[in-house]
C-alpha cells in the first residue's frame, strides 16, 4: 500500500494579477517542474498552520490565508499525494528562492507554458477556467 502525503500548496497572487511559480531545484523528486510552493502537513497540523509554516521557510514570507481553492489527490509511482492549494497574499516580505532554484511570476494566461509536476496540473486548469468564468 502506497503512503498518502498530505501537501498545502500556495496561490500566491501579486497585485498585477501575476501568480507565483516555483521552479523545483535538480535536488528535489521531480526535478526542474513547476509548483505552487509549500510542502508536507506535520501530524496534527492544520493546513492553514502548515502553509504559514511552509511559506515563512521556503520563502522567506508571511502570508494571509484567503482560500482553499482546490483540494486534489494524486498517485505516483512510489506514494500519493493529497494536494490542498490554498489561495493566500503576502503581507510581509519579498519572496527568496530558498528551496527553489527561481521562482517566476505569471500572467494566468501564460501558466499552461510550464511544465508542471502532475499534482499541481488540476489547480493549474482550476485557474484557468476561473480566469474564463470571471470574463463572462
Amino acid at each position: 500500500m502506497k503512503k498518502v502525503v498530505k501537501v498545502v500548496a500556495a496561490i500566491i497572487e501579486n497585485d498585477q494579477n501575476e501568480i507565483l511559480c516555483a521552479l523545483r531545484s535538480p535536488e528535489m523528486s521531480l526535478p526542474n517542474m513547476w509548483e505552487f510552493p509549500g510542502g508536507k502537513v506535520d501530524k496534527d497540523e492544520d493546513i492553514y498552520s502548515a502553509l504559514v509554516r511552509e511559506i515563512d521557510e521556503e520563502l522567506s514570507c508571511k502570508i494571509e490565508i484567503t482560500e482553499l481553492f482546490n483540494d486534489h489527490t494524486h498517485e505516483y509511482e512510489t506514494f500519493i499525494i493529497h494536494l490542498l492549494s490554498i489561495k493566500c497574499k503576502i503581507i510581509d516580505g519579498r519572496p527568496l528562492p530558498n528551496e527553489h532554484s527561481t521562482f517566476i511570476w505569471l500572467k494566468r494566461d501564460n501558466l499552461a507554458s510550464l511544465k508542471w509536476a502532475p499534482a499541481d496540473i488540476p489547480s493549474v486548469e482550476k485557474l484557468l477556467t476561473e480566469k474564463i468564468s470571471l470574463l463572462n
